[in-house]
Order: C-alpha cells, then sequence, then structure tokens
C-alpha cells in the first residue's frame, strides 16, 4: 500500500492525515516539540506506524508523499531567533529598515508611543556601497566592486550567517545586484544570500529591503531545518517526495523553500482554506469564511467566488513582506491562551499561551495557569477521559484549583461563573477576529456558512456564529487536521512579479509578452523537475494597476492574449477589468481616467489529483442514541444542564440532532449550542444550523 501524509506543526499539536490506496484514512495528534518540531513529526509517524501495524522502517518504506507545513520560519522571526544577517545597499540609504515608509502603519496611525519594532539586521551589520542607478533604469555611478569586497569582508569577520543585497531601483535594471551576486558568491561561498532583484523585482524600496533581509534571516534557519527534516527521514527508509507548504497556498519541494524561505512564513495556515473550499464546493458553495482555533492562536481566512483570498503584503511580527501570502488574520486565541486579570480588574484572555508545554492546567505537566481548555473541562463541554479519543486524560481537578485561585476568588465569582467568562471572552475575541478578514473587508459574515478547523474549534464555534448571526456552520469530520488534509489537497504553485513601468495605453506589448514568456518559463521548469506533467500546468497573469496619481494599485487578472500587438483593442479589456474591480473594492470607478501599470504577474499552477473526501463511514444506518447525559454549562439558562452526548463514530447521516448537546470524535469534541441543530452529511461534515433557518429563504441552499 501506498501512503500519503499530510502533516501540519502547530504550537500545541502537530496534526496528521493518513491516506492509502486502500481507502486508509487516519486522523492522529501527537504534542508539537518546540524546541526540535522534527522531533514531534517523526514521533507521530512511529505512531502511525503502529496504528497501522508496520515496523517503524517499512511504514516508511511505503509512504510515496509527505506534504509538510511548517512554524520554522514564522516563530524564527517571532522569537528573533532568525540568523546573523547583515544587508548592503546603496551609499545614503542605511537606514532604510529603521526609516520604514517614514510614516506610522495604519494600525498605529494615532498612537503618539508606538515604537517601530527591532530591525531584523542591526546597524552595524547594515553597510552600503557607491553605486546607482535611476528610475529608468540607466546606470548613474557603476559599482564600486573594492568597497563591495570590503563590506562583505567586514561582514564575514563579524559572523554573519547570511548577506541580503538590495540596491535603488534594481527592479529595473539588476546589473549591479547580479555583479554583487557574482562577487559575493565567490569571496563567501558559505553565507546564505538573498538578493532583492531575485526576491522581489518590483517597486517600493521599503517592502523589498524588508522582504529580502527577512529572506536572509530565515535563509540557514530553513535551510539547517530542511536538511535535518530530510536526514532523519532518509534514515527511517523515507524514499518518497517530500513536499512543503508555501504561504501562498501551494506546495513544491524542499530546495526550492530552501532559496526562498520567507515564502513559508504563513505555511500551516494557509492550507486551511485549501480544504474548506473543497468541501463547501461539494455542496454548491463558493464562498465561506475558515475559522481555526488550535492549541496557540485562532485563524481567520475568507473563501470568495471560489478563490483563496491572497494578499502581497502583510507583515510578521511588525516586519513587512511583500509575497504572495494567503490572507489569514492571527490573534492569540487557542485552547492554551492563559486566562489573567489585568490592573483595572478586568478579565483577559491570551495572547499568553501555556503551548504544548507546559500546556493547560488540565494536562497535568505543571502547568498552573488557567486556560481556554481548562475552561471547557470545567464547563463540561471536553470529557477529560476522552481527551484525543481517550489518549490523553486529562485532571479536571487541576483546572477547577487553577481557574479557581486565579479568577475565580479574586473576582469574587463562583467556579462555573469564571470558567463561563473564560469561555465567552474567547468567543468575542474570536468573532471580533472574525470580522477582520469579512465585515472589514466588505463581506457580511451571515451571508456565507463557516467552515471549522482545529482541535478545539468545533467546541467554541458554535457560540461564535451565534455571535456574528452565521446561520450555518460546517464542520469536517477532518476539522481538527483540516490544515494537513488541506496540504495533501493543494495544488503546485510559484509566484512572480516583475516591475513594469507605464501608462496603460503607452504600453510596450511586445516587452510585455517577453516578461510574461520569461516568469512562466521560470514556473514551467520548476514544475519540471516536481514532475508535473504538461497537461496539468496551468499559468495566471496578472497585473498591477492604479490611477494615475493614486498610492495604491490593484491587482487584476486577465488573458496573456490582451498583450497580442496585432490586436490594439483588446488592452481595453483590461482597463474595464480595472475599472469593475476598483468598484467592487472602493465603490467607484473613474472610466475616464488615465491608468498606469507598475508590475506583472504571472502565478504557474501544476494541478494534483483531488483526493477523495467521501464519508467512509456514509453506510452507518438506524438511529444512534446517546451514549450517556453530562452536565453542560448553556448560555441562555446561565447554569450547567443536562445534555445528550453522542458519539459520532455511531451517528448515521442524516440523523438531526437538537442543541443543546455534544459529538464526540476521537480527535475532536462538538459542541452543539441549544441555538443550533446538527446533522452528519454525506461528504463527512457535520452541518450546524440555527434553529428555524431556511436555507432556501436565505438564498444558501446547495446550487
Amino acid at each position: 500500500m501506498g501512503y500519503t501524509v499530510g502533516i501540519d506543526v502547530g504550537g500545541t499539536f502537530t496534526d496528521f492525515l493518513l491516506t492509502g490506496n486502500a481507502g486508509t484514512r487516519r486522523q492522529h495528534k501527537t504534542s508539537t516539540t518546540p524546541t526540535d518540531p522534527s522531533t514531534g513529526i517523526l514521533t507521530g509517524l512511529a505512531e502511525l506506524a503502529e496504528l497501522e501495524g508496520l515496523a517503524e522502517q517499512d511504514f516508511f518504506g511505503q509512504i510515496d508523499l509527505i506534504v509538510h507545513g511548517t512554524t520554522v520560519a514564522t516563530n524564527a522571526v517571532l522569537t528573533e531567533n532568525g540568523a546573523r544577517t547583515g544587508l548592503i545597499t546603496t551609499d545614503g540609504f542605511r537606514d532604510i529598515l529603521e526609516m520604514r515608509r517614514g510614516i506610522r502603519s495604519r494600525q498605529h496611525l494615532y498612537n503618539n508611543k508606538y515604537v517601530a519594532p527591532r530591525p531584523l539586521v542591526p546597524r552595524d551589520l547594515r553597510k552600503t556601497v557607491t553605486e546607482r542607478v535611476d528610475v529608468e533604469g540607466q546606470v548613474i555611478t557603476p559599482l564600486d566592486e573594492d568597497a563591495l569586497r570590503q563590506a562583505v569582508d567586514e561582514l564575514v569577520a563579524e559572523g554573519v550567517e547570511a548577506i541580503a543585497v538590495c540596491f535603488m531601483h534594481s527592479y529595473q535594471n539588476a546589473e549591479h545586484e547580479q555583479q554583487a551576486r557574482k562577487l559575493i558568491t565567490e569571496s563567501a561561498p558559505d553565507v546564505f544570500l538573498s538578493v532583492s532583484s531575485d526576491v522581489l523585482p518590483q517597486i517600493r524600496l521599503y517592502p523589498r529591503v524588508s522582504t529580502t533581509a527577512m529572506n536572509a534571516y530565515l535563509g540557514p534557519v530553513v535551510e539547517r531545518y530542511m536538511r535535518k527534516i530530510v536526514r532523519r527521514m532518509a534514515d527511517r527508509g523515507f524514499a518518497g517526495t517530500l513536499m512543503v507548504m508555501q504561504s501562498n497556498g501551494g506546495i513544491t519541494l524542499p530546495e526550492t523553500v530552501a532559496h526562498m524561505p520567507a515564502s513559508i512564513t504563513m505555511s500551516g495556515p494557509a492550507a486551511g482554506p485549501v480544504a474548506a473550499l473543497a468541501f463547501v464546493s461539494g455542496r454548491g458553495w463558493s464562498d465561506c469564511t475558515v475559522v481555526d482555533m488550535g492549541g496557540t492562536s485562532f485563524d481567520a481566512s475568507l473563501v470568495k467566488d471560489g478563490q483563496v483570498q491572497i494578499t502581497r503584503e502583510g507583515e510578521i511580527n511588525r516586519h513587512t513582506i511583500s509575497l504572495p501570502t494567503t490572507h489569514v488574520h492571527t490573534i492569540g486565541s487557542g485552547g492554551g491562551s492563559i486566562a489573567w486579570i489585568d490592573e483595572g480588574g478586568l478579565l483577559r484572555v491570551g495572547p499568553q499561551s501555556a503551548g504544548a508545554e507546559p500546556g493547560p492546567a488540565a494536562y497535568g505537566r505543571g502547568g498552573a495557569e488557567p486556560t481556554v481548555t481548562d475552561a471547557d473541562v470545567v464547563l463540561g463541554y471536553i470529557d477529560p477521559d476522552y481527551f484525543l479519543g481517550g489518549r490523553q486524560q486529562l485532571r479536571a481537578d487541576l483546572a477547577a484549583e487553577a481557574i479557581t485561585s486565579r479568577v475565580a476568588e479574586p473576582l469574587g465569582l463562583s467556579l462555573d461563573e469564571a470558567a463561563a467568562g473564560i469561555y465567552e471572552m474567547v468567543n468575542l475575541q474570536m468573532a471580533a477576529g472574525t470580522k477582520n478578514i469579512s465585515v472589514e473587508r466588505g463581506y457580511d459574515p451571515r451571508e456565507f456558512p463557516m467552515v471549522v478547523a482545529g482541535g478545539a474549534g468545533p467546541v467554541h464555534a458554535g457560540m461564535i456564529a451565534h455571535e456574528l448571526e452565521i446561520p450555518i456552520v460546517v464542520i469536517p469530520r477532518l476539522s481538527s487536521v483540516l490544515c494537513a488534509a488541506g496540504m495533501l489537497m493543494a495544488d503546485l504553485r510559484h509566484d512572480f512579479v516583475r516591475a513594469f513601468s507605464t501608462r496603460l495605453d503607452e504600453i510596450d506589448r511586445i516587452r510585455a509578452q517577453s516578461l510574461v514568456a520569461e516568469m512562466a518559463d521560470k514556473g514551467y521548469a520548476l514544475l519540471e523537475r516536481e514532475g508535473v506533467q504538461d497537461a496539468d500546468r496551468h499559468v495566471v497573469v496578472a497585473a498591477d494597476l492604479r490611477y494615475i496619481g493614486q498610492h495604491h494599485e490593484v491587482i487584476v487578472n486577465f488573458d496573456d492574449s490582451d498583450l497580442d500587438p496585432a490586436n490594439p483593442a483588446a488592452i481595453g479589456r483590461l482597463a474595464d477589468l480595472f475599472h469593475k474591480r476598483h468598484e467592487q473594492l472602493y465603490g467607484f470607478c473613474t472610466l475616464d481616467a488615465e491608468l498606469e501599470l507598475l508590475s506583472l504577474r504571472v502565478t504557474v499552477i501544476g494541478h494534483r489529483p483531488e483526493p477523495d473526501l467521501s464519508n467512509p463511514d456514509a453506510g452507518v444506518t438506524g438511529a444512534a442514541e446517546p451514549r450517556s447525559h453530562r452536565a453542560v454549562y448553556l448560555k441562555s439558562f446561565g447554569r450547567k444542564e443536562q445534555v445528550p452526548v453522542y458519539d459520532g463514530q455511531e451517528l448515521p447521516v442524516g440523523q438531526l440532532v437538537g442543541g443543546p448537546a455534544v459529538v464526540e470524535e476521537p480527535t475532536t469534541t462538538i459542541f452543539v449550542p441549544e441555538y443550533f441543530d446538527l446533522e452528519l452529511d454525506v461528504s463527512g461534515s457535520y452541518i450546524m444550523t440555527r434553529k428555524g433557518f431556511d436555507p432556501a429563504a436565505a438564498g444558501q441552499e446547495e446550487r
């Protein structure tokens, strides 16, 4: 049997989804090992081997494909544990990383006490050299190679592991940067090199410098990790293919990631919306919000018109990165988030987390701080004897003790009142996080079904939906490992951009066609190395357009035939697409205004076979009876009430479970609030619907 494994490393748990040629499908979780994530991965794979009844060496030998999402890059930036990095730039621009854009970011525009983050490259490791290319790409001052050699020698003497090179206007003419590449490669071959004309050849200096520096900062860390995980798997007999999840929602080979490590800064969360789209599209929906509540954080994202939403600029630990990234809003609200009381006597939850070690107090590993998981145990949502399907026993007494001593007694509350406060507080925070990717972008979350991911997600999803008035919640049976599932569903993907500044009505179509073809050829070469056949390749072409005088541009996809010089009228279609998209985003367009093109983009996609998402237990018939009843806190009652508890493995397709109720799966627990009903459909998803809601009347019926 040939196995395929999706692996998502989270802050608390590492998730696995195992599939086999004979229809095998197995979910699994193991504790993450923060000091060395590869150890947790190998532990989980060894446990899967045991569950499959195979010796470890035999199991590894039968794995054809592993797709891995990793937090190595993200954690390096968050913990400021990246490589010692140097920066070489043009004379006069040594401090661009600290100057940033010269203004406070939009989020902190009115905060007079705002302090920008410490640059990834300290000032003493930033060197300048004499060279200058103008905005048209003309060489004004040749590169001073002697000064460059001296700068490199000084950085090497300072013990840098990586060097970033970013010169003014190199997006128009990369001659000096390529000269620098050759010289540095010869004089410092062991140093990781990141050159802006390779990483991000587009206009705007600060985002280009920041992204190039981050790529260098992460290079040695990611390279070491990739070499280590490949070697350790090979030592155990793995001879299949290892792929890595990228921030853009596509996968690629480890060697590609090793050259562009900044491309995996959102590696794990990017897979969630990929999987969510697969689950909702099977029901005829093309839109959904996606919420993923793990042990450490909560991620919210959006799928619109059948497309995972991609952003071209974001921040990690307040450092700008301008690479295509799945638009995910992350907050510190997870199962391990710690409840605490601030100086004003108000209850807060997160962003501090108990993580995997020591974990929530209920884990019995020495944690003393009250967490969301502890509250879930106290309120009856989680059965301490059936956590992870009974593989891990929780200590309800320790959970109660932590909440009593740290929250209930200081606030003069009962144990249940304090736990309910924690539960409601974290739900409100997650509802606000969901609004960030919907309401704040002009979409009404009530019009979209909500897809739930993460081991803790189904415990809280119903109350998040109640807060946001979302009528339909989709909880795949794979929800606790949804990101791992998304990795097995993702296509291969490579993104390219080239600066191309011109008025749209004066565009040089031949040059534009040449740039598009050059980028497409690079993508095809990568797909060929990854084993993708010609018939499975697809190219998407886009342009960065704006009205002349505008500060921000709009990215518009178009057909590359519109660049054909033999069809001069076709360029008008591109203008029409821009006006339409501008009106969608901002509520207006100016049809007679002149347009400016800044960049051309190419995305090359290698399609993979879609996995079978059918419910392997769809044959279960009859009606399931509750296997027990237990006291669960209900908001509308303000106290605990006895509710039925169902075994999800015994629940047949189509049986309606009226809330309030609890449905237990081996890797998660679904709390059905009193406001909702639940049923399992043939696709393997639980559909939670607000009582009295008519999908047909609301236009959300299956289409």
